[in-house]
């Protein structure tokens, strides 16, 4: 039975949610603690984003909201029995998502060759941490969502794609609060 099919589905495996909501716990506290230390230094935090690559951290948000929507289509296609437009559908997300962390990497080079790193000030401590972690997400999503298309079957679908959906969740928090705030 599918969440369509009944609104009281929970899709894919409980063990996945309860992951899902402490991961979502850990990020929410690296996002309060971002947003505390933020009203203690303004001024550093406003020139800690200003070093930011806005641009390409848009593209970012274009890649894993358009990987979540391919994700998200991937399910319906097993729900249908359709595999194999699953499969290709869980490798354009996949897919996406590396492009995502090929862009972070540029970011992540390109605020190093301007002296930017983990310890340099509270601002670039918080960015790298959260969005570093975030990234590790990713890349876990991507190896999710492989075994997904390799032992395809509903349930899996399911599994790995609320995963992928927690990932794109976090990054629409973490996009605004790090990148957009005055």
């Amino acid at each position: 039975m599918t969440a369509r099919e009944n609104p009281d589905h929970l899709p894919g495996d409980l063990m996945m949610w309860v992951l899902i909501i402490s991961e979502l716990l850990v990020f929410g506290a690296g996002l309060t603690a971002f947003l505390g230390v933020r009203i203690s230094d303004p001024a550093g935090f406003a020139e800690g984003r200003h070093a930011l690559h806005g641009f390409a951290a848009g593209i970012n948000t274009m890649l894993l909201v358009t990987s979540g929507w391919m994700a998200a289509l991937s399910v319906r296609a097993q729900e249908e029995d359709a595999p194999r437009t699953c499969r290709m559908r869980l490798g354009v997300a996949a897919t996406l998502g590396a492009g995502f962390l090929a862009v972070k990497g540029w970011e992540y080079a390109s605020l190093s060759a301007l002296g930017h790193g983990l310890d340099d000030t509270a601002f670039f401590t918080f960015y790298f941490l959260l969005t570093g972690f975030h990234a590790a997400h990713v890349a876990a999503g991507i190896v999710i969502l492989g075994l997904v298309g390799w032992k395809l079957s509903l349930r899996n679908a399911e599994t790995g794609v609320a995963f992928w959906h927690m990932v794109d969740l976090v990054w629409v928090l973490l996009f605004p609060v790090i990148y957009l705030l005055p």
